[in-house]
């Protein structure tokens, strides 16, 4: 058991998210970076969709109230175990009494913490996922308040000793332009030529106005080669927006199920995670591929995953 000591209402427990309801309106949640998250729980030997808990306000601070091993994954952020300092990407066993606490990324936006055997909180719709936007799932359906305490079911590995991750990605920052991979969306060719070569070209700034629902940027003005009225159609977490505004809307983890703006490009799912750890303030810049080189790269995410499984499984 963990007991919250001070944290923000956006940190929340997530787990990879909530699938197969988009046609009742019901939006898939879940860790905005899947891999982090992934990664966090294959660390302390839990399968990779066991729920854990993002943390995007900072600082967070946790006591252990009973002896849990856990791991943080995501941004390289400072944190303590008491005196101790944990690098990025750390598994350890805490101790009954101990304090966690996770200050603000110097690379990155989210935290992941996954605790050896997962947080037990309800299943919804087969998910244990937090709908911030919608009040439900997760714990008590809302984000963190200090006082809280979140129990985890018994852990299905033996607990080895410290050990942390090496040679793993870099974290977006403010200094550096993040590549993200697109593929063109459904209204890419209603776009003009100007247009769309500037969505390659420029670099976007992550907002403010971003947060699970989606992230707004500013750049050049993406116009269309004349004024049109869709329908509400499907859209899911990648889909890349362009509103009147003509500033780019990727939606995110809680995206809604539908909607009607012109869409340029979809981000593939590959790259969400990377996508998802750019913090307000960042550059981005977008580089289009095909269907091909898309799958290969969700083949090779998904082979570092069963890779990390099995080297640690022989020690879990």
């Amino acid at each position: 058991m963990i007991e919250i000591l001070s944290t923000g209402a956006l940190n929340s427990v997530q787990d990879l998210g909530r699938k197969g309801y988009l046609n009742i309106g019901v939006g898939q949640s879940g860790a905005m970076d899947r891999l982090a998250l992934s990664t966090a729980n294959i660390m302390v030997g839990n399968p990779a969709d066991y729920a854990g808990l993002e943390i995007v306000l900072f600082p967070m601070r946790l006591r252990f109230v009973t002896d849990c091993r856990f791991a943080m994954t995501g941004a390289d952020a400072p944190a303590l175990l008491d005196d101790l300092e944990l690098p990025p990407n750390w598994a350890c066993n805490g101790k009954a009494g101990q304090i966690l606490i996770i200050h603000a990324p110097r690379r990155g936006a989210r935290v992941y913490l996954a605790f050896a055997g997962g947080i037990d909180v309800p299943v919804l719709m087969g998910s244990r996922a937090t709908d911030l936007k919608s009040g439900f799932g997760g714990f008590q359906g809302r984000g963190l308040i200090r006082g809280d305490q979140l129990t985890m079911n018994p852990p299905r590995a033996k607990s080895p000793g410290s050990y942390g991750l090496a040679g793993v990605r870099e974290m977006p920052s403010l200094t550096t332009e993040t590549v993200i991979r697109v593929l063109p969306a459904a209204q890419y060719e209603d776009f003009k030529g100007e247009a769309r070569e500037r969505f390659f070209s420029e670099l976007w700034q992550v907002t403010q106005e971003t947060n699970r629902m989606g992230m707004r940027l500013s750049g050049a003005e993406l116009k269309l080669r004349s004024p049109r009225e869709l329908l509400s159609h499907g859209i899911l977490p990648g889909t890349i927006q362009v509103p009147p505004s003509g500033q780019p809307i990727i939606q995110m983890a809680e995206a809604n199920t539908c909607g009607g703006y012109p869409k340029i490009a979809n981000v593939i799912d590959a790259d969400l995670s990377l996508l998802a750890q750019a913090p307000v303030g960042s550059k981005l810049r977008f580089l289009e591929i095909d269907l091909a080189e898309a799958i290969e790269a969700q083949k090779q995410l998904d082979h570092e995953l069963n890779t990390l499984e099995r080297a640690l499984g022989l020690t879990l």
